[in-house]
C-alpha cells in the first residue's frame, strides 16, 4: 500500500485529508478506524492488485463439471486469485490501474455481488481468521505514517513484484518519508 500511495499522490492527500479530519493528530482509535472509508477503498484496491496470497489450493471432492471441462474427485486444483482479480471481464479494461474508487461502495457493489470475484484472503469457511487483524493494523500504521509524513518513490526504486509464496517485491520497496511537521 505504501508503495502505491508513494505512486499515486492524489490517493495519499485523500486519505491524509480523511486521517486528519477523523483523528488530527491523535492516535488512532477503534471508533474512528471504522470511519476511514478512503483508507478502506485504498486497502481493496491494493489487495485486489498485489494480494497477500496467489491462490487457493482445494481438493475436489466429487466429480464436478464445469462447462466442458469435467474435474475428477480428489484431485488438487489451485484457485488463482491473482487471475480473477486481473480478470478485465470482472473489473473492467482498467483492470491493471490503481482505482481505489472502484470499491467507493463496497466490496459486494464492486463485484456485482460475485462473491468469488474478490477474496484476497481465502474465501468460504477457510479465510484466513487474521483478515481483520491485519486490516485494522494496516490502518492504524496508515494512519500513523500519514499524519506525520508524505511518501514519495525512491529514485532507486524498481518495481518487480516475485510470486514466492505471496507476492513480494523482488528489490524491496524503497520510499522516502518527508516530515510534514517542521517541528520534526
Amino acid at each position: 500500500m505504501v508503495l502505491l500511495l508513494a505512486s499515486h499522490g492524489d490517493w495519499q492527500e485523500k486519505a491524509r485529508r480523511e486521517v486528519i479530519e477523523i483523528f488530527g493528530n491523535q492516535y488512532p482509535n477503534s471508533e474512528g478506524l471504522s470511519k476511514l472509508k478512503i483508507m478502506t477503498m485504498i486497502i481493496n484496491e491494493t489487495l485486489r492488485l498485489y494480494g497477500p496470497s496467489n491462490g487457493m489450493l482445494r481438493r475436489v471432492g466429487r466429480e464436478v463439471q464445469m462447462e466442458k471441462v469435467v474435474l475428477p474427485a480428489n484431485i488438487d486444483i489451485l484457485i488463482a486469485n491473482v487471475a480473477l482479480h486481473h480478470d478485465p471481464l470482472l473489473w473492467g479494461e482498467d483492470v491493471h490501474l490503481f482505482k481505489p474508487d472502484r470499491f467507493a461502495e463496497g466490496i459486494a457493489k464492486a463485484t456485482n455481488y460475485n462473491s468469488a470475484a474478490f477474496f484476497p484472503f481465502g474465501l468460504g469457511p477457510r479465510t484466513c481468521v487474521g483478515m481483520t487483524f491485519a486490516t485494522t493494523e494496516t490502518k492504524i500504521v496508515l494512519s500513523m505514517i500519514l499524519q506525520r509524513y508524505a511518501i514519495t518513490l525512491s529514485p532507486a526504486y524498481v518495481h518487480s513484484p516475485i510470486p514466492i509464496i505471496s507476492l513480494k517485491p523482488q528489490h524491496g520497496i524503497q520510499v522516502i518519508l518527508k516530515s510534514l511537521h517542521s517541528d520534526a
